[in-house]
């Protein structure tokens, strides 16, 4: 499909802020059993952080008065040619300038072939397959740096069941910082046709800077159970905030004064 919106959908005028805005479009295939939760798990975490949040499925609202009221998207399974040209230049500005972005599964595959841009700065790799012999397998994934703030609070190491993605290069070697990988020893990575999957160095998570913006993309999410993963749950919250500038200070930025004031609070300091 080609569908491109052109009327964009109301924003509430009272939108908290920081505030995410979580994006389900699909004109590919569509994860109908992960979308719906994966999008009540972003709303159910913004009410609990008291961010702001707007979903829609609407390409129109990728321009630069909307996306300036938000200051991370989340891209939850989004699948095809979603954006015309002005809402491709849209939300690659807002974030060069400094907004954050999460993509969750879908959002890295090779539907998104034709906007170069996006596979090749942003994701880094082309999606090649993922496995079918068996679909669904149980594998371990490794933390590979602990010390980054999407990380914290994970597991080094543990095993969890999905449709294991493969891409046709490691996004390392086009500058990402690799964050977690799998372990290519504890599952079959064979795919359609019988086609080897194997990468050696296989990230599943990875951020990179992109201008003063951050970016972020998991691999996980396409079953339903992801957004019941105890493991999951806390990569997606750490995500969303660390693309809120909510931690960490990578990409030229420092946490912002509302992140600061929230550390101090919870080590028992007093902001100024």
């Amino acid at each position: 499909l080609h569908v491109h919106e052109t009327t964009p959908p109301a924003i509430p005028a009272n939108l908290p802020r920081p505030a995410i805005l979580v994006f389900s479009k699909t004109n590919a295939f569509r994860h109908e059993e992960s979308i719906p939760p994966g999008n009540s798990y972003f709303a159910q975490l913004a009410k609990e952080k008291g961010w702001g949040y707007f979903q829609t499925e609407n390409g129109a609202a990728f321009s630069p008065e909307i996306l300036s009221k938000f200051a991370a998207v989340v891209f939850n399974n989004v699948s095809g040619d979603v954006f015309s040209p002005s809402q491709q230049a849209a939300f690659k500005a807002f974030l060069e300038n400094g907004g954050g972005y999460v993509g969750v599964h879908a959002a890295g595959d090779n539907s998104h072939q034709a906007w170069g841009w996006y596979i090749n700065d942003l994701i880094g790799a082309t999606f090649t397959q993922h496995t079918m012999d068996p679909q669904f397998q149980t594998a371990t994934v490794n933390v590979e740096d602990k010390a980054h703030p999407v990380t914290q609070g994970l597991p080094a190491s543990w095993q969890r069941v999905e449709e294991w993605y493969s891409f046709d290069k490691s996004p390392r070697t086009t500058g990402a910082h690799v964050l977690i990988t799998v372990d290519e020893k504890t599952y079959t990575p064979v795919g359609m046709f019988s086609k080897d999957l194997r990468m050696g160095d296989h990230p599943m998570v990875w951020s990179r800077c992109v201008g003063k913006g951050r970016f972020v993309y998991s691999a996980f999410g396409h079953r339903a159970e992801s957004w019941a993963e105890p493991e999951n749950r806390t990569l997606m919250a750490n995500s969303v905030g660390w693309a809120l500038k909510l931690n960490g200070s990578e990409c030229g930025a420092a946490p912002s004064t509302t992140a600061q004031a929230q550390a101090q609070a919870q080590a028992g300091g007093k902001t100024k």
